[in-house]
């Protein structure tokens, strides 16, 4: 019984004499006497904690969302969750489609960080790592010899902190016609280096290629060597 239905209830008793015989009394005094009846703890002992009365509200009102979801889908509680299983689905087959999530670079690094190495030690580690199947540092070691190789042919000049991007746009004035594939090398270090994506097999061998092109490339004459010294 609720407690409204305990107050009327007591109500109704306080109004009667001990012989079952109506008595007048007002109502206001009764209902002060059932209240103060029904404060006795011993009528609240079963009564559900705050908790479980909180948990019990939210229970019903998801209950009712998912009710009136079913109603206003075709075919109930069995086209929802086809529907819940599409959208799964299809969530799974542009993760498989797409891969990982790349970070987008938001800084440059130096393209070289360790003691000083020439192209061809370089180029051996490349080509070791390539062996390997390591690809994130084949990658990045190629693209360290190719930029050794035009410094020691005196096509730049030494920049210890010289990033890939300001590389291949000082190369590009000497060696115009490479201009945009050294470009796209230095994005490809960049997002391998910085930016969280993976090396690849075909990645390696762009810039190996590119590499091998511009060991045997003629410098435009009317450039001068450029860079910036460390």
């Amino acid at each position: 019984m609720t407690t409204g239905g305990k107050i009327a209830a007591l109500v109704r008793l306080t109004a009667l004499s001990d012989d079952d015989t109506p008595v007048r009394i007002s109502r206001v005094p009764a209902r002060e006497a059932a209240e103060r009846e029904l404060s006795d703890p011993r009528y609240h002992q079963h009564d559900p904690n705050l908790l479980q009365r909180a948990l019990n509200w939210l229970w019903d009102h998801v209950g009712e969302l998912f009710n009136s979801a079913a109603g206003a889908t075709p075919g109930g509680w069995v086209g929802l969750i086809a529907l819940a299983a599409f959208v799964l689905l299809l969530v799974v087959a542009l993760r498989l489609r797409l891969g990982t999530v790349r970070r987008t670079p938001t800084t440059r690094g130096a393209l070289f960080s360790d003691a000083p190495r020439t192209a061809v030690q370089h180029r051996a580690n490349a080509d070791r790592h390539a062996a390997e199947g390591h690809w994130n540092e084949a990658v990045q070691e190629r693209m360290r010899a190719l930029v050794l190789a035009l410094e020691e042919r005196a096509l730049l000049t030494p920049g210890p902190g010289r990033t890939a991007d300001e590389a291949a746009t000082e190369a590009g004035l000497v060696l115009p016609a490479y201009a945009g594939q050294l470009r796209t090398a230095a994005r490809t270090f960049d997002d391998v280096a910085y930016g969280g994506r993976p090396g690849t097999e075909r990645a390696h061998a762009l810039l190996a290629d590119l590499d091998s092109e511009l060991q045997r490339a003629k410098p435009h004459l009317t450039a001068a060597p450029t860079g910036s010294r460390g």
